[in-house]
């Protein structure tokens, strides 16, 4: 089946920058079989160069960013993907909470800090929610 017919048949596009294979591939299953369409990147380097990729920066509905990564850390990818798509929702997920980063990071247009191991509802809940945040964004640029 062509991406572009894929497309059509999902929720939204989502992607998820994780250094743990684990973590990711979990994630990327429970967003997947919910409907929606995944890209993964292992570390901020590559989830910035995902949305560079193609049509991605158009397409991506949600970013799902872990925090502690190895070449672009969380934050510095997460400052990148503000500055750069700033209608994009960002959910923050770590193994390694911090309160005052949270409070940074929300205070920085972070929409939820979730700390690992996330619950399948709760994942899906809070991306659900950041999908009507999305369509608010995307409606308030065209008014």
């Amino acid at each position: 089946m062509a991406l572009g017919m894929h497309m059509h048949d999902t929720k939204g596009r989502i992607l998820v920058v994780d250094d743990d294979h684990d973590s990711r591939m979990i994630i990327a299953h429970q967003l997947e079989k919910a409907g929606y369409d995944v890209v993964e990147a292992a570390d901020g380097e590559q989830g910035i160069q995902a949305m560079q990729c193609g049509d991605n920066a158009l397409l991506i509905d949600i970013i799902i960013c872990d925090i502690r990564m190895p070449k672009v850390n969380g934050v510095e990818a997460i400052e990148y993907f503000r500055a750069q798509f700033p209608s994009i929702p960002i959910i923050v997920i770590t193994g390694f909470p911090d309160m005052q980063l949270a409070v940074s990071l929300l205070k920085k247009g972070v929409l939820e800090y979730l700390v690992k191991p996330i619950e399948t509802k709760e994942l899906l809940d809070t991306v659900n929610n950041a999908m009507v945040v999305r369509g608010t964004m995307l409606a308030a640029s065209v008014a």
